[in-house]
């Protein structure tokens, strides 16, 4: 209360000490704002520039909600006033910034916002670095109210760039002009895409190419801090170069400057180097400049002290390899990686696997690249990696019969990293034979080398290899009884592990019941896999977050050059959900152990008999399933069976979508008459409204055709149309239906929200009907990452920290409809002990809560 007291006084010393005590130790929810908010409002009205700018510092010291709420009207009057003082537009622009960035849905935008753009014609430079800082925030949500802060942050840039130093005598640092507000005005330029008028876009390049100019000339003074604000402005510069990717002179001038720091004694600026490099080599104008410091960017590999470096320069050789010099970085990378930190190990292996396959014009190569990077960095190479090698491997019959031979060579080391065990026991299980003529490499050896390894290996890589055991029975009747003698043995028979004691049983049931010909077809070579995306790149995206590096590079790469493979037979997903079952229409999920084809859903004998045209069949079995696994993903393969396989790949935005089916005739022979068609209840057309383009009736043998579906959301619903497909294969007629995964929650924004503000939202939907809670057996393993992934699949943001108990999972987000816009909470509560899960969620309309309870419970 003495505080506040002091705030009437009229003495600045007294006044300054009131508002002091208050930003630091009021909170925000005291009693007593009510009559400080008075006291900053009396202050703010006295025209005092000294009263204004205190009450100024003291909202946004605090700059709580309740100040945002009282003040965020007043302070933009303020602001664009003509009789306000210098010193208090300064404090006034800082002030709303401050209040914009914790709430910006209670600053009001109005006819201020014109006004506040021209602030960057100020003659008081400090003025316009405040208002430069305030443009920027702004134009990074309002793109288009600010768009004519471009042509007066170029003229003002312009005028600070070619000034003498001796001009802003005060605002000179070091003998570099302005350095902060030009480094301030160069990222606000970020905010736009090259000016499009011709004048502007000359005095930028002018401005640019200055800066670049002025690095090269001798400096004035050899103290850091000359440097550092000379550097300042040069890396934003870049980045702007960069950012506007239009003008390939500056580009190369860029990379030539950059490729000067990489060798600079300062750790920082080789750090910094190798940043911007990254960016520049995805840029087509400026990649083969970035290709010749090869050298100095491996030399950096090697001789580097500082982690954080090397990491930069991993990224950078990875950014600028190609065809031309693949084979070298991949070496390159190898070597470094066997005195690589550990910190960084996993994302070269990611990387190196990447290229491998990327660049491969000898898949011999690619093999042994891989069998080297689990050599030598085993522990790191995850999962993908190994999953992707026998995609390969299988998908390509020139390569198989060099991988037996590659595998079985590696294996004979002493101390075999497991992932080779698992990558040896798949490859020798399905191409063992190509191998087996020669006596150094003999059905009986191969059989023994593996089982040497047994008891090494944990129970999912025993598994795999009681698999290989059974496959070799099958392909070596010679082997047959030894192979039966160790399935029969104790240690399988009554092995502790469920799965390995299933498989040992059921292995050995079968290799003495079953005939050849039966044992053959059972264990059949299995089939190519689709062809997709990389889960390797994948989960390189994952770990590097979206837009980064890879993400730019790879959107670039592509336009110019051809990745192996040529044009992709089906739909490429995207980051998958990781799947816990191995599941080999999941993308991104493990190639099931060799045991066999795939089950086909739906056979030959598809409806025979009906050969009315007119008739829709029932849903294909399986497709409930399916249907569930898109809940989450939008992107992979949605039915399949011995003669048709639907890929989809699909993208939502608030309340529309685009949905791009691809239809694959897997035999030999044409389908005619092929005609997919939608069908949805009376009830689905009132609220979701599709529009399809037709397909061509005739569907060649082994060809794709493409379906797009726009979708548009008009009201909540319930029900997903059904997609029936029919088609005359061979003389037959072939009914399939399917349901079409078009649900709900694809239509969810996903809303970042601060905990109070959760709770607060999460109290006002407390009545009854919009509340819908249930509590279920868990069906899968209850992993924690996998859960956030379905959570984020799902549509919702993933709050973290929010909920009390770190355990919990709380998500929030707004379901956009034609007609209305729908806030969703939810909250999933796990219980390990029991198994058990409690999902609540609260929206404002009864049925959405309803329909996305379902959906979710059916996830976990």
């Amino acid at each position: 209360m003495e505080a506040v007291n002091l705030l009437s006084s009229n003495r600045y010393t007294e006044k300054q000490i009131g508002y002091l005590f208050i930003s630091v130790l009021v909170n925000s929810n005291s009693e007593l704002i009510r009559l400080i908010n008075n006291a900053i409002k009396n202050d703010l009205a006295s025209r005092n520039p000294t009263f204004m700018g205190l009450a100024l510092h003291c909202i946004a010291n605090v700059g709580s909600r309740e100040m945002a709420e009282a003040f965020a009207g007043e302070i933009p009057k303020i602001l664009v006033a003509g009789d306000t003082m210098d010193s208090v537009k300064q404090s006034a622009a800082l002030c709303l910034l401050r209040l914009y960035r914790t709430s910006p849905d209670l600053v009001p935008m109005g006819d201020w916002t014109s006004r506040v753009v021209h602030l960057l014609n100020d003659q008081h430079l400090g003025v316009v670095t405040a208002a430069t800082s305030l443009i920027t925030t702004l134009a990074q949500k309002n793109p288009e109210e600010f768009k004519t802060s471009v042509s007066l942050a170029v003229s003002r840039l312009s005028r600070i760039v070619t000034s003498a130093s001796t001009d802003l005598q005060d605002y000179t640092y070091y003998f570099v002009p302005a350095p902060w507000l030009s480094v301030k005005l160069l990222r606000l330029l970020q905010c736009y895409p090259p000016p499009e008028d011709p004048a502007v876009r000359g005095r930028l390049t002018e401005c640019l190419e200055t800066i670049l100019n002025k690095a090269q000339e001798p400096p004035k003074s050899k103290k850091v801090q000359h440097s550092n604000a000379k550097n300042a402005v040069l890396f934003e510069a870049i980045s702007l170069i960069i950012h506007h990717d239009s003008e390939p002179n500056l580009l190369v001038r860029a990379c030539n400057q950059l490729g000067q720091f990489l060798q600079h004694r300062e750790t920082n600026l080789r750090y910094l180097a190798l940043e911007s490099m990254c960016t520049l080599a995805s840029s087509e104008f400026s990649h083969e400049a970035v290709k010749t410091h090869i050298e100095t960017v491996i030399n950096a590999l090697k001789t580097e002290r500082d982690v954080s470096v090397r990491q930069r320069a991993v990224d950078l050789l990875y950014a600028m390899c190609d065809r031309s010099n693949a084979q070298q970085i991949v070496a390159e990378m190898l070597s470094y990686l066997e005195t690589a930190d550990y910190s960084i190990r996993e994302e070269i292996v990611l990387k190196v696997a990447i290229l491998a396959e990327k660049y491969a014009v000898d898949y011999t190569w690619y093999v042994d690249t891989i069998l080297n990077l689990i050599r030598i960095a085993g522990d790191y190479v995850s999962e993908e990696v190994w999953y992707r090698v026998i995609q390969i491997v299988i998908n390509r019959d020139d390569v198989q019969g060099y991988a037996a031979k590659t595998v079985f060579e590696a294996l004979q080391a002493p101390a075999c990293h497991e992932n080779l065990v698992k990558v040896g026991g798949y490859i020798l299980g399905e191409f063992g034979n190509l191998i087996a003529g020669d006596p150094r490499s003999s059905p009986l050896i191969q059989f023994n080398l593996l089982h040497s390894k047994f008891h090494l290996c944990s129970v999912p890589t025993r598994a795999l290899l009681l698999s290989t055991y059974i496959k070799f029975v099958n392909l070596f009747p010679e082997v047959k009884t030894t192979i039966q003698d160790v399935l029969r043995s104790d240690s399988q028979l009554k092995n502790a592990d469920v799965e390995l004691q299933q498989r040992a049983v059921e292995y050995l049931r079968l290799s003495t019941v079953a005939s050849t010909d039966i044992l053959a077809t059972v264990l059949e070579e299995m089939p190519p896999f689709p062809e997709r995306e990389s889960s390797i790149l994948a989960k390189l995206k994952k770990k590097k977050g979206p837009n980064t590096v890879t993400d730019l590079e790879e959107a670039k790469r592509e336009r110019s050059a051809d990745v192996n493979g040529g044009p992709e037979p089906a739909p490429a997903s995207a980051a998958s959900t990781p799947s816990p079952s191995a599941d080999l229409l999941g993308l991104g999920a493990a190639p099931p152990a060799p045991a066999g084809p795939p089950p086909s859903s739906g056979g030959l004998l598809v409806d025979v008999f009906s050969d009315s045209p007119s008739a829709v069949a029932p849903l294909a079995p399986g497709s409930e399933d399916n249907f569930a696994r898109f809940v989450c993903k939008n992107n992979g393969v949605l039915f399949e069976n011995q003669l048709l396989q639907i890929g989809l790949k699909s993208e939502f935005r608030q309340n529309l979508g685009r949905m791009f089916i691809f239809y694959g005739n897997k035999t030999s022979t044409q389908f005619l008459n092929f005609t997919p068609t939608l069908i949805c209840s009376d009830d689905l057309q009132t609220n979701l409204s599709l529009q399809t383009k037709p397909v061509d009736p005739t569907v060649d043998g082994g060809a794709q055709v493409q379906q797009i579906v726009n979708i548009e959301c008009v009201c909540d619903f319930t029900e997903a149309p059904v997609l029936n497909i029919q088609f005359r294969y061979g003389g037959t007629f072939q009914n399939v239906s399917v349901k079409l995964p078009i649900t709900l929650n694809k239509f969810f924004q996903p809303t970042e929200m601060a905990s109070q503000d959760f709770f607060q939202r999460w109290k006002q939907l407390s009545s009854p009907q919009q509340e819908v809670q249930n509590i279920f057996k868990a069906k899968h393993p209850m992993d924690t990452e996998i859960t956030k992934a379905k959570i984020i699949g799902f549509g919702s943001a993933l709050l973290e920290d929010v909920d009390p108990n770190p355990a919990n999972f709380v998500g929030a987000g707004i379901i956009h409809t034609k007609t209305t816009q729908i806030g969703c909470l939810l909250r999933l509560e796990p219980n390990l002990q029991a198994q058990m899960y409690r999902l609540t969620l609260r929206t404002s309309k009864e049925t959405v809560s309803q329909r996305l309870c379902e959906l979710l419970s059916e996830q976990f």
